[in-house]
């Protein structure tokens, strides 16, 4: 039975079209061991001067940080534990939503999730694979690398060792009910059908 991972991040909720083909794809997985995060309805604090100690390479020192340190672990835990992680990425200003930075933020580990070798940065996160439920308004040329939410999403996750990601986009939402309509229909066809 595979292990999946599912990320959610719209704050749109119901109405999200990243979760629709969240949700298509689990529909077509019903064997599938399931683990959730939710970062619309329970989000993982963003990174400051009180939480910055607690994520490091080293476990920190002092109480004040162990439920930081706590819920880095289990978000680190769930990534390793999948054999497959399903990103809902809704484009939001031309970037990802900042509640799933926040989790990378959190996910990316020096000497856990990855490390610096004399080559350069190795990603230890191996043998798992990556699929982005992509929801966009606009009509982008991918190519470019604007909107920004795609290449970052992407680059972060090759940085921790990802490196097998398969990318379904929703997009021209903006163009009418009818090209939304259609545009949905085919993106969940298309997340429905990933082996």
């Amino acid at each position: 039975m595979s292990k999946i991972l599912v990320i959610r991040s719209a704050a749109t909720g119901e109405a999200s079209v990243s979760n629709a083909l969240i949700d298509a794809y689990l529909a077509a997985h019903p064997e599938a061991s399931v683990t959730e995060r939710d970062l619309d309805t329970n989000p993982v604090p963003h990174v400051s001067s009180a939480s910055l100690a607690g994520i490091g390479r080293q476990a920190p020192e002092g109480a004040e940080f162990a439920a930081t340190r706590a819920l880095q672990d289990a978000l680190i835990a769930e990534v390793f534990d999948a054999d497959v992680i399903v990103i809902g990425l809704p484009v939001y200003n031309f970037g990802m939503p900042s509640t799933l930075k926040a989790w990378f933020d959190y996910v990316a580990r020096a000497g856990t999730t990855f490390q610096y070798t004399a080559e350069g940065p190795e990603g230890l996160v191996k043998g798992k694979r990556a699929i982005i439920a992509q929801a966009r308004a606009g009509k982008y040329d991918d190519a470019s690398g604007f909107p920004y939410a795609l290449p970052h999403t992407k680059g972060l996750l090759g940085f921790v060792g990802v490196t097998d990601v398969t990318v379904v986009t929703a997009e021209g939402m903006a163009f009418g009910p009818e090209a939304a309509a259609t545009a949905i229909a085919d993106a969940k066809a298309e997340i429905a059908a990933l082996a």
